[in-house]
């Protein structure tokens, strides 16, 4: 009755199942042999995996990934894997009712899906990443499925975090980590009504920007969990956030990912080293 109730099945239906669906039908009907399995594994996750929490929590990336692959077109050879909705976040850990799996956990389960992927004829796997916290999980994952599965593999942010060096704004101090005024305007563009901005409050840690080598994004890396920087466990300044810079910045960001995915695709390393 839920399900039925929110409309959200109707919603998916039409913004998401026919293009897929159409995809992978055209994909089928051209190399039979060769998209059998993904596409009966398309109709197998259509009839079983829908769920109205799954459907409620479509975020920023799956919808980036939806977009650029329209962008894309069909020049390249793209297969959409199924997200990992579930990852490495346990700078969140103290906040109850936080899911997230360990790194050795996760390394695993990446491992496992590049071990089914190595069978196919695909020779390219690429990590769309989402969130700040797996970032320096995933660049272990790609050395080593390069290594054991001899996969050419990728990472590709849709915005690199600040943590990692990435760009941020200035009134954040390059600081706008998690809940800043770019996310915030992303998310309250994709999902209008669903950002509450009189909850919006400044989290910036203004005492960090003073160092010259302990910082975010600076030479020295340190450990932190978001609670270190706030009751509120978020750092940054979303009170600026806009519905429309989101817009500007979300379709930025699928030009950009639209043209990564065409040069990886081309990507290889030269098999004469002499």
């Amino acid at each position: 009755r839920q399900f039925v109730d929110s409309g959200l099945f109707e919603q998916v239906k039409r913004e998401v199942v026919p293009g897929v669906w159409e995809t992978n039908a055209r994909r089928y009907q051209r190399n039979p042999s060769r998209q059998k399995g993904s596409f009966l594994a398309l109709a197998d996750t259509l009839l079983r995996n829908f769920q109205v929490s799954e459907l409620k929590e479509l975020g920023v990336d799956i919808a980036l990934v939806r977009e650029a692959r329209r962008g894309v077109g069909d020049d390249i050879d793209l297969w959409l894997l199924p997200k990992l909705t579930v990852s490495k976040s346990n700078e969140h850990a103290w906040s109850p009712g936080t899911l997230w799996l360990s790194a050795g956990t996760m390394l695993r389960v990446l491992d496992d899906l590049a071990s089914c992927v190595a069978t196919t004829s695909a020779r390219r796997l690429v990590l769309l990443n989402a969130h700040g916290g797996n970032s320096s999980l995933l660049s272990v994952a790609c050395r080593d499925i390069r290594v054991k599965h001899g996969l050419l593999t990728f990472l590709v942010h849709p915005w690199t975090p600040p943590a990692s060096g990435g760009p941020s704004t200035e009134e954040e101090l390059g600081m706008g980590i998690h809940g800043s005024r770019n996310e915030t305007s992303v998310f309250a563009h994709l999902r209008p009504g669903e950002v509450d901005m009189s909850r919006a409050v400044r989290r910036v840690p203004e005492w960090l920007a003073e160092n010259r080598w302990v910082r975010f994004g600076g030479p020295v890396q340190f450990g932190w969990t978001s609670r270190d920087f706030g009751p509120d466990g978020h750092i940054g300044d979303p009170t600026g956030a806009d519905p429309e810079l989101g817009k500007k910045l979300f379709e930025d960001s699928v030009v950009a990912l639209a043209d990564q995915l065409r040069e990886i695709s081309r990507f290889d390393f030269p098999h004469d080293l002499t």
